[in-house]
């Protein structure tokens, strides 16, 4: 039977309503050792910025102590925060990279 049929016959449908995946906001802290420059390149290579989006949000996490780097579903957050700490530790960085729920 199609559902439109099942439904005359006194059976009721649920739609299920799915919420949207939890969005996890991933953040670049401020250290005195990771060079302004490796900052921009992890900003534009891991996080997709451009170059003057990359420079504005270095400057402002060298001036706060934080930014976010981006907003993503929580296998996307992790998987970046992980490549931005691989590049660091490669480069011999002590980057610190975190993720929290937005």
């Amino acid at each position: 039977m199609a559902e439109h049929e099942r439904e005359g016959q006194g059976e009721t449908l649920t739609k299920t309503r799915t919420d949207k995946p939890k969005r996890y906001k991933v953040l670049i802290l401020n250290d005195d050792y990771t060079s302004m420059e490796f900052v921009v390149f992890v900003l534009q290579s891991v996080f997709k910025h451009s170059p003057a989006s990359a420079t504005r949000l270095m400057l402002l996490i060298h001036r706060t102590g934080l930014g976010i780097a981006g907003v993503y579903a929580r296998e996307i957050a992790e998987t970046r925060m992980e490549q931005a700490l691989a590049l660091a530790h490669e480069a011999g960085h002590p980057l610190q990279c975190t993720m929290e729920p937005e």
